[in-house]
């Protein structure tokens, strides 16, 4: 259940021994490493040393401890970006990217995927049988440091060709992103350009196209790397390690080729880095907003099909965030426990020990650079000690299902229409909102089956497909659609029946008209809900239906028509909760007004209350519950498990 990252290349052999035989006595059970030896494993070109590396995995086997190897893709030697410079990446504004980081590579490079299919191979060939590695992560962080979209003349080719697969024809190209307008017709792919460095704004359909080219490019990278790996390591799983709050590339996607999804878990870099109000982000700064950690173990469970592990685990102070606090004490427990509760396979802390040198020498570990150990080396030692009780039941289908679109992301960064518009901050509203109610959620993309849930919502969904639309009619619960869903043609123009498009097939309703508002306007809505003030967006709704909220100048706010909803504009945290409870009511499903900071996961018939706050609460469990950890008064940054029924 619990793992560790590990880099020997960075001490001494002397100490690998000792390493190895505290991370079992600590009772840890996998271990990460060499995503980032390339220049070790082959220091000149051609000249492969595999000693110590044959001799750490020795090491840490002799202890058996499970191994994860990582390819070592995303840190090519100098050698390698000496021999092919046309292997660096060139950013938006055109400049070529420079050795001395990480993901110093571009996507599109011929030369480098054929380095990157020959290392592979190698490390594949020389440790796909070996009896302690049982699995591989491609890669690292496919994207960090904005590297999914790059701007070179191999690009520039392979998006040419990408565009001709896909439209056939030039003039299928020129129907569809509409380039009559300002004089853009093309007489052949050649002649288009990357969409970058233009005087005015790109077309919005060339930049949605290349935005699904550069994530078309990830996955093909990595499938190379998966199909490498399956024929020389049979029987051992391929995973790699996705990002918080990013959506650069779809992981959806990518998943397919994967077995399960791995992402990375910094709480406390991530509630610095959201746009929350000053109040709440000083309130959870040593804690991780409470829906931060759990929205992505829902996701990345969704991604990998049921399955995900975290591959790093943030264990003290991070060094990449604008501020880096440590963890409250208890919460490196919290966090590891909460990932085990939304389905986590394994739990792997970053990392074994915090490095003296180089750009991640403020990066704490489980132990301190002298070799002692640091706070979160006992609380994951106190964590391996509980699990030893506990036999964890399997995971249920969730209650609640949200249909997330990575494709939507890329809509609205490329015509947000407004300054605050944000996906991720609509889709994490509606998260927060179903989590403050105690309801667990399920992620799904678009056209997956909605069958057994009832409740469905969909915080937005400009492009409305085929399947989606399938899934849609075929759900059994209720479905709630938020504001800009059906909005645009998967070529990003306005749909001619308007929006919400192929939604009117079940929602009887046109919107005629949208605007964004600055934050200091606001807008009243009303209705048998009740009275509410919304803003930053709104949108004018024609339709037969009676609305069940208006605009004060009496327009609808918010349609029904049988089990469909619409909610025509930005809700308020408090409206959305209140529409929630309502049509979780509704359909049977029982709600939970938590407390501030309280938040639950169900894993089969446990519940698992965390108390992010730094007050004590009272678990809302029945008067005859029996407590498998904790107890009904949660002490601040604990965490409590019972069984119901």
């Amino acid at each position: 259940m619990l793992g560790v990252c590990y880099y020997p290349e960075h001490w001494p052999k002397v100490h690998w021994k000792e390493d190895a035989r505290r991370m079992r006595e600590l009772g840890l059970s996998y271990v990460r490493l060499g995503e980032f030896a390339w220049a070790l494993l082959e220091p000149e070109p051609g000249h492969l040393d595999w000693s110590w590396l044959d001799e750490a995995l020795a090491t840490l086997a002799g202890e058996e401890l499970k191994l994860v190897l990582g390819t070592p893709t995303a840190t090519p030697p100098k050698w390698l970006v000496d021999r092919y410079p046309e292997i660096l990446p060139v950013d938006r504004e055109g400049r070529r990217r420079s050795f001395g980081g990480r993901r110093h590579y571009c996507f599109s490079s011929p030369a480098y995927r054929e380095e990157a299919q020959r290392i592979v191979t190698l490390l594949a060939q020389r440790y796909g049988s070996h009896p302690a590695v049982v699995g591989f992560q491609t890669d690292n962080e496919y994207g960090c440091h904005g590297t999914v979209r790059c701007y070179c003349p191999r690009c520039r080719a392979a998006f040419q060709r990408w565009l001709a697969d896909r439209y056939g024809e030039v003039e299928a190209l020129n129907r569809a992103w509409g380039t009559a307008f300002w004089s853009q017709r093309y007489r052949g792919f050649t002649e288009v350009e990357l969409p970058h460095l233009t005087v005015a704004e790109a077309n919005p359909s060339h930049l949605l196209d290349y935005y699904r080219f550069a994530s078309d490019q990830v996955r093909s990278f990595n499938r190379l790397q998966v199909e490498i790996l399956r024929a020389h390591a049979p029987g051992r799983f391929v995973t790699h390690n996705f990002m918080g709050f990013f959506t650069d590339l779809d992981p959806f996607a990518l998943a397919q080729d994967l077995d399960f999804a791995s992402w990375d878990s910094y709480p406390l870099g991530f509630t610095d880095l959201m746009p929350l109000p000053p109040e709440e982000k000083l309130r959870y700064a040593r804690t991780g907003h409470p829906d931060v950690a759990a929205f992505h173990h829902d996701l990345y469970r969704g991604v990998g099909r049921g399955r995900f592990w975290v591959m790093e685990q943030q264990p003290g102070p991070v060094n990449w965030a604008p501020h880096n606090p440590s963890p409250a004490p208890g919460m490196v427990r919290l966090w590891t426990w909460e990932a085990l509760a939304h389905g986590a396979e394994v739990v792997a802390y970053f990392r074994w020990r915090q490095v003296p040198f180089a750009q991640e020498q403020m990066h704490a570990g489980l132990n301190r650079p002298d070799y002692a150990p640091d706070l979160a080396f006992f609380e994951a030692k106190k964590v391996a000690e509980e699990l030893e009780g506990l036999d964890l039941p399997s995971l249920r289908q969730s209650p609640v299902a949200l249909v997330y679109d990575p494709e939507a992301a890329w809509v609205y960064e490329i015509q947000p229409q407004g300054a605050e518009w944000s996906y991720l901050g609509l889709v994490y509203l509606f998260y927060g909102a179903l989590r403050r109610l105690g309801l667990d959620v399920d992620f799904l993309p678009p056209g997956a089956s909605l069958q057994g849930y009832p409740l469905v919502v969909v915080p937005s969904l400009p492009l409305v497909g085929g399947e989606a639309l399938k899934a849609f009619k075929g759900a059994d619960g209720l479905v709630l659609f938020g504001p800009r869903s059906g909005s645009k043609t998967k070529t990003f123009q306005i749909p001619p029946e308007l929006p919400p498009g192929s939604l009117q097939e079940f929602l009887p309703l046109k919107v005629v008209r949208v605007e964004s508002l600055p934050l200091d306007l606001r807008e009243r809505v009303e209705g048998s809900l009740g009275v509410y003030a919304l803003g930053l967006w709104r949108e004018w709704v024609e339709s037969p239906l009676e609305p069940l909220l208006r605009f004060s100048d009496g327009w609808g706010a918010l349609f029904r028509s049988g089990r469909y909803l619409y909610l025509a504009a930005w809700p308020s945290a408090e409206l959305l909760g209140a529409l929630l409870a309502l049509l979780a009511g509704e359909v049977g499903l029982p709600v939970r007004l938590l407390p501030e900071g309280l938040r639950l996961r169900r894993r089969g018939p446990w519940v698992f209350a965390f108390n992010y706050g730094p007050q004590a609460v009272e678990a809302p469990a029945p008067r005859e519950a029996r407590f498998l950890l904790g107890e009904r008064w949660i002490p601040p940054y604990d965490l409590a498990v019972w069984e119901e029924g």
